[in-house]
């Protein structure tokens, strides 16, 4: 039965347009890594420094991950590789600088912030005290003068930058200058425009920012995982956060293919791949607001943007399903200062990441705006 179920979603995910930003098709080779043999072996513990034995093998493993880490951001950073998730991930940080009821500030998740940074519903909200910034209401840009005022008036021990579902720059050097200048530390969640940072393709927050930290499932086309990078006098309290503090063993078999997939990153194709899914994203969004559609901030400068279904009449549920309908994958999607409920929010978010993998054509795109454009209308 589970065998079935496994090829349905082969099949399934074949047959589908996927615009879900957060998305993206693994290498063979990565899959491989993914169902290898070191799925079976426990290493508890960092390289040289173990809690089993058998472990040569996996030491020189782990080791050459960071190694491979370290180039592809062309960084000096301490590198941890073994976080389970983007959301242990930030935890471990939060957990290494933080204590119970100490204040943070993170983006606000309907202006593009993620769940992780500080949302009431999550631990980080529950055990912190969260100062929520916000995009700019007539620009849906972010503010830094407002960022500087609430930290000024807060003073948080740290501030959280980086996005979900924000389609613009983003000056991390400006909000490190913010952070430093209260006291805090900053913290560059670059989950989504990892590859665009290690291609050059957007502003790096490595050098200014004190933690950098990344999932590998997005833009990196690697497996469920995440790096953290910190400053070399943060590392000893992370590595501690994540094991013992949150983690036990460490996933070898993710660990390798996240291996593999940063190995396929420092190829020279891989930056002309993120420029093509930066292409893509600007020629979609312009061919979808030449159609009448409203998008936030119009336009993009990285791999996704907002569709506003306000003037539409049409909520982000029932464009999703009426998409879906029409073999069309997307997620629905609060948008800025939006006053629907979060399960049924006035946007739909799409990304470019998937379909530039699949080598989608310019012709194909031109294409796919019309049938997004006539099926969120009719």
């Amino acid at each position: 039965m589970i065998r079935d179920l496994i090829l349905q979603e082969s099949k399934r995910q074949s047959e589908v347009i996927n615009l879900i930003a957060s998305e993206n098709f693994v290498s063979k080779e990565v899959k491989s890594a993914l169902g290898s043999d070191l799925t079976n072996k426990y290493a508890e513990g960092y390289p040289g420094a173990r809690y089993y034995g058998g472990l040569n093998v996996i030491d020189a493993l782990e080791t050459e991950v960071i190694n491979l880490a370290e180039k592809l951001f062309s960084t000096d950073y301490h590198v941890n590789v073994q976080a389970y998730s983007g959301s242990i991930a930030n935890l471990a940080v939060y957990f290494s600088v933080l204590k119970h009821g100490d204040t943070f500030m993170g983006l606000e998740l309907s202006d593009g912030g993620h769940l992780t940074h500080g949302h009431p519903v999550t631990v980080s909200g529950k055990l912190f005290n969260r100062i929520a910034y916000r995009v700019d209401e007539k620009t849906n840009l972010l503010n830094y003068e407002e960022i500087k005022r609430l930290a000024t008036e807060h003073r948080p021990k740290l501030i959280i930058s980086g996005a979900s579902s924000y389609s613009r720059k983003i000056d991390f050097e400006k909000i490190s200058e913010i952070a430093h200048e209260v006291g805090a530390l900053h913290l560059a969640d670059i989950s989504h425009i990892s590859g665009l940072i290690a291609t050059g393709l957007h502003p790096s927050p490595f050098g200014n920012a004190d933690f950098v930290m990344t999932t590998t499932h997005k833009i990196l086309r690697g497996p469920r995982g995440a790096l953290i990078f910190c400053k070399n006098e943060l590392a000893k309290q992370l590595d501690k956060a994540v094991f013992p503090g949150l983690q036990g063993g460490p996933h070898m078999n993710a660990i390798a293919a996240i291996g593999v997939c940063l190995e396929e990153a420092l190829e020279p194709s891989y930056e002309q791949y993120c420029r093509n899914v930066i292409e893509n994203a600007k020629l979609l969004s312009q061919e979808l607001m030449n159609l009448g559609l409203k998008l936030v901030t119009d336009g993009t400068d990285n791999h996704l943007f907002l569709i506003d279904l306000r003037p539409l009449g049409i909520t982000g549920q029932v464009a999703q399903d009426k998409l879906e309908r029409v073999k069309i994958i997307v997620n629905k999607n609060a948008i800025p200062y939006d006053t629907s409920p979060p399960q049924n929010p006035s946007g739909i978010r799409i990304g470019t990441c998937a379909i530039t993998t699949k080598n989608i054509s310019q012709n194909e795109i031109a294409n796919l705006a019309k049938k997004i454009n006539d099926t969120l209308r009719g």
